[in-house]
């Protein structure tokens, strides 16, 4: 074998070593995306059924163990019937009832910690292992350390609740919601990074940038959304597309000062929501519009058209949820639409830069 021959070939050998490692984490990668996607929703079901409450100690150890004996739940029931919400909401509840909303909180709880493992144990494998490129090493180690952060923010959003309210601040909630995205965000660009790219051109010299802006503010619609979760803001104001017999209703503003209203007034808080929702769908036609002008046979085009489906599929969610007063089947189907279209627009907007340079 000559020189140039083996030196062919250990560049082969090592050019299919890197494409196998690409590939092993990139379905790690989109297993912890599954995982957080079914964690996001859980906590969602757990906040409709108003059960985030139920768990009123934090014990990240021997929380893990649920109670298991009549005894166990006494002890838990006792520990629930300290805090407003059983005084002012659920007096008189049976153990039974209990039993429902503790089994969501503690399924939640579960699946964040189960999270943790799903995530530092491949990490520490692939990275002792010599599979992770050195460019994406501190990027997972900084998701790890906010997964962790996340736990203390969620936490943090549940004590809120014991002691003067009767449900969690629409504050802390919107941030624990947010911080979700950002992990969900970071991993589906971590994921979109190791993946063959087209090398179609971007059909303008703006797509790039309007892909960056459409994440961004699909970003801040569940975050608007959160606070609409926080304040039960959907339960009123059932009516689409008029809202309260207006277009622009009355009232957005009657607290002090002004801005307080964005975030307290649940009639405000919808209508934010609802204005976002149009902005995020006028965003998502110009994109899909100039791409398809520009370079209607690119993939970028056709991943504005899915985009573009998505964000229509999603608005008709939320409209159904809005309508219906918030059945908790709509309304899971509307956060999880939320999610598909944020992870959908991230991985559009990685996919201008091509892919991640080999080492």
């Amino acid at each position: 074998m000559s020189a140039t021959t083996a030196t062919a070939y250990r560049s082969g050998n090592e050019t299919d070593r890197i494409d196998r490692n690409r590939r092993q984490i990139r379905i790690w990668l989109g297993f912890v995306l599954f995982t957080l996607f079914v964690l996001v929703l859980v906590g969602g079901a757990t906040r409709l059924t108003e059960s985030g409450l139920s768990i009123t100690e934090w014990n990240p150890i021997h929380g893990a163990i649920p109670p298991l004996s009549e005894k166990d739940w006494q002890e838990e029931f006792d520990l629930y019937k300290r805090i407003p919400q059983y005084e002012q909401i659920n007096k008189g509840m049976t153990i039974e009832a209990f039993k429902t909303i503790f089994w969501w909180e503690w399924a939640h709880r579960l699946i964040a910690r189960s999270i943790g493992f799903v995530f530092a144990v491949p990490l520490a494998f692939f990275w002792l292992t010599g599979r992770i490129e050195k460019k994406m090493r501190w990027p997972l180690v900084g998701l790890l350390a906010l997964g962790g952060f996340q736990g203390f923010i969620g936490w943090w959003m549940v004590s809120s609740g014991l002691a003067d309210r009767v449900s969690v601040s629409q504050y802390r909630l919107a941030t624990h919601l947010t911080i979700a995205c950002l992990i969900f965000t970071g991993t589906m660009w971590l994921m979109r990074a190791l993946a063959p790219h087209s090398d179609d051109p971007a059909p303008a010299a703006s797509s790039r940038r309007m892909a960056g802006i459409i994440a961004c503010m699909a970003i801040f619609q569940i975050y608007l959304g959160a606070l609409v979760a926080g304040l039960d803001a959907g339960l009123s104001y059932n009516t689409w597309p008029l809202m309260d017999g207006a277009v622009v209703p009355g009232g957005l503003f009657v607290q002090q000062p002004w801005w307080i209203n964005l975030f307290e007034n649940p009639k405000t808080v919808q209508f934010v929501h609802r204005v976002g929702a149009y902005v995020l769908f006028t965003l998502v036609l110009v994109n899909l519009i100039v791409s398809l002008r520009a370079a209607p046979q690119t993939t970028h085009a056709r991943r504005s058209l899915v985009l573009f489906a998505l964000v229509c599929l999603q608005a008709t969610l939320g409209i159904l949820t809005l309508v219906w007063q918030v059945p908790l089947g709509w309304a899971l189907a509307h956060q999880a639409g939320a999610l598909i279209v944020l992870g959908f627009a991230v991985a559009h907007w990685r996919g201008f830069y091509g892919e991640m340079e080999r080492p």
